[in-house]
């Protein structure tokens, strides 16, 4: 193997590494909205991923029966349909279960993690224990090669492009918007946007139900780069967790450059180890670092 074959099976080693990072940082930024605005642990979350993920199959399949001359466009809409459903079950779980459990942290772990296996039976009982596909538009397949030897999937060039539109969105939002402002007045002092008027019940719903529907969209980014089962979203869980903890929970710079170092030494060090071992010695970077700074990369100054 020459030097040039090497250096292209490393660019394209690294690439996949972007494709796991995007995914990554999809799921984490809705938790870190969750997590790191709210105090939320939301062991379901990666179930909202899930119903992104089947909200692309069921679109894919019914396109594909009833109208298949719109494959070509159908995966966008999809897209927008899986942060709207996911959107809306956050909505409900909220009202139902998550706004009598605030400031109990243990009762949020074990109500979220009995709901995410409710969720993931009745994901089984739709749709069966098997993993499943949707049919991706032609646009989505094929490879661009820049260079003779270097091929990159046109597929993880969109989630990426999708990942850097979805963080802009929820950068502007979050700084930009009258919504942001109150998510953080809330995250600051809730009594005193209380007394400012703010709905903190209401800023507390949507806050959920947006970061439910992010997941969503990490869901439909999962479909162009896995298949989906019932448990697709659990294995996404604990690294997102990592990412949010890692990064800083109420940094959104520290999301991103958490899920991107997390994302990249895994893919690279499973070029040279097994997979399990790759995981194993990310984990064991991660932990030496939270040893030495637990608050994470970018914990936001806080006046004591």
């Amino acid at each position: 193997m020459n030097l040039s074959d090497m250096l292209n099976i490393t660019l394209m080693q690294g690439f996949a590494g972007l494709s796991l990072f995007s995914v990554l940082l999809l799921m984490a930024l809705g938790l870190a909205i969750i997590f790191g605005q709210m105090g939320v642990i939301n062991m379901a979350h990666g179930e909202f991923m899930t119903i992104g993920a089947y909200t692309i199959f069921l679109a894919s399949t019914l396109t594909e029966r009833l109208a298949p001359s719109w494959m070509p466009f159908y995966f966008p809409l999809a897209i927008g349909a899986a942060f709207a459903l996911a959107f809306c079950a956050g909505w409900l779980a909220e009202w139902a279960l998550i706004r009598h459990l605030y400031r109990r942290p243990l009762d949020t772990l074990l109500a979220t993690w009995g709901l995410s296996l409710g969720m993931q039976q009745s994901f089984r009982s739709t749709f069966g224990p098997k993993e499943v596909s949707p049919t991706l538009p032609d646009w989505l397949m094929g490879s661009w090669s820049p260079a003779a030897g270097l091929d990159i999937p046109i597929n993880g060039m969109f989630v990426m492009a999708l990942t850097l539109f979805v963080t802009g969105m929820v950068w502007l939002a979050l700084y930009r918007s009258r919504w942001g402002l109150r998510v953080r007045a809330t995250t600051l002092n809730r009594a005193m946007a209380n007394a400012a008027g703010i709905n903190t019940r209401r800023t507390d719903r949507l806050t959920f139900a947006i970061g439910c529907g992010i997941a969503g969209v990490a869901g439909a980014a999962f479909t162009t780069i896995g298949s989906t089962g019932p448990t697709s979203g659990s294995l996404y869980i604990v690294d997102s967790f990592l990412v949010v903890t890692f990064g800083g929970a109420a940094s959104l710079l520290g999301t991103v450059a958490s899920a991107f170092g997390i994302a990249q030494a895994q893919s690279i060090s499973e070029f040279f180890l097994t997979g399990s071992m790759a995981r194993v010695l990310t984990l064991l970077l991660i932990v030496t670092i939270l040893m030495i700074r637990p608050q994470g990369l970018f914990a936001p100054a806080v006046r004591r």
